[in-house]
């Protein structure tokens, strides 16, 4: 078990010169230890997250979260291991928010002689890549995947430090039922792992509070017309609309749900709760609620000086999982110091062991590799921004 003190969060001109420190190194030579390779020692770690498409903000967004933890840690002067120091080197993969894309990156950093990787992003991408990894014995931290099958997989070297779907689904049509007193719901899902899977949880959890799923209806991940699909919606008169995917596509939904008079509450989950939304959105924005698999932000004792920290390195604000995936780097980095080792078994085994008071809150993973305790945050759009309506658990 872990009780480390946490490393505070540097200052912009401290993470500067960390980030000046994180392109200097050299070619590697390869251990042996368990395959990672370090050159002019260094500890590479992997980030996976779409950087194109229409996922590229978060993808970027979480990204962003562990390259500013990797500099942090190399300004407070990296990772002893034994009598050598290390510097932590993130190495990005774009996976396209694809299921076979996230096979093969996975592939490449395992080639590449990575020590574990954060990531995937989307659930569709971290469960068929969650193989590859526990093939190699490579551990596999999401800060976003919130699909209940990539952990109900038995995979020892996969986790994520954010709450699952079932905890969401639930949160959110707890909200419909008891806040929103919705008799009658309609659910749209895009068909992936993520918003199927949190669709089916959400009206599972709805009919057992008494409530009618009187629509049920699906689009796909890439679709931007939902007229003919919300048109038979606003026939039925539902109380609630519930919608399972991203924002890139709840967005031009909920514009399109304003457009046709539709006057019904959408709640979302964490895909949707995002600033992009808004923006896509429109004058549908403020018939939005949505969930997120964590604490917010904003509450949490360093999260303004997280976030102002991350705009003034990255010139953006933090779009949702970026301090988690700040988070996971540290775990594996915590775990790394506690094995005493760069071999991948025993990185893995450290991780599974976590006792750690992150950013994001006190982490500690079950034996599927969940977080303990995870918090689900509820939202509304008000006023063209998101605000903090309440916390779950």
């Amino acid at each position: 078990m872990i009780s480390s003190k946490r490393i505070g969060l540097a200052t912009v001109a401290t993470l500067a010169a960390g980030l000046v420190l994180a392109t200097l190194g050299g070619c590697g030579r390869k251990d042996d230890a368990g395959g990672a390779k370090s050159g002019g020692d260094v500890i590479r770690i992997g980030h996976v997250a779409p950087l194109s498409g229409g996922d590229a903000h978060l993808g970027k967004d979480n990204e962003n979260g562990a390259r500013l933890a990797a500099d942090e840690i190399n300004a407070a002067g990296g990772v002893k291991v034994g009598d050598k120091t290390y510097r932590v080197e993130i190495q990005g993969e774009d996976d396209k928010a694809d299921p076979r894309e996230g096979t093969l990156v996975a592939q490449k950093l395992i080639d590449a002689g990575v020590v574990a990787v954060v990531g995937h992003l989307n659930s569709g991408s971290s469960i068929p890549a969650s193989k590859i990894y526990k093939d190699a014995e490579v551990t596999q931290i999401s800060p976003s995947s919130t699909a209940v099958k990539y952990t109900d997989q038995g995979f020892k070297t996969t986790f994520r430090v954010v709450a699952n779907d079932r905890q969401q689904g639930s949160a959110m049509a707890n909200y419909a039922t008891d806040v929103l007193k919705a008799k009658t719901v309609a659910i749209v899902d895009d068909r992936t792992a993520y918003g199927q899977g949190l669709a089916d949880i959400v009206e599972e959890v709805v009919k057992s509070h008494g409530a009618t799923v009187i629509a049920r209806e699906y689009t796909d991940n890439k679709a931007s017309d939902f007229n003919a699909i919300l048109t038979k919606i606003r026939a039925t008169k539902p109380d609630v609309i519930v919608y399972g995917g991203m924002d890139d596509t709840a967005g031009p939904m909920a514009k399109q749900i304003h457009q046709l008079g539709i006057k019904t509450p959408l709640i979302g989950g964490d895909g949707a709760c995002t600033p992009e939304f808004i923006k896509l959105a429109g004058d549908g924005a403020e018939q939005l609620v949505c969930t997120r698999a964590g604490e917010a932000v904003e509450r949490l004792p360093r999260g303004d000086r997280f976030m102002t920290g991350y705009q003034a390195k990255f010139g953006s604000p933090v779009q949702i999982y970026a301090p988690y995936s700040y988070d996971a780097v540290y775990v594996i980095v915590e775990a790394i110091r506690r094995a005493g080792s760069l071999d991948r078994a025993a990185i893995t085994k450290a991780v599974a062991a976590t006792d750690y008071d992150g950013l994001t809150g006190h982490i500690v993973f079950d034996p599927k590799g969940d977080l303990k305790n995870g918090a689900i945050s509820v939202y509304k759009v008000q006023d063209g921004k998101l605000i903090f309506v309440a916390t779950s658990r």
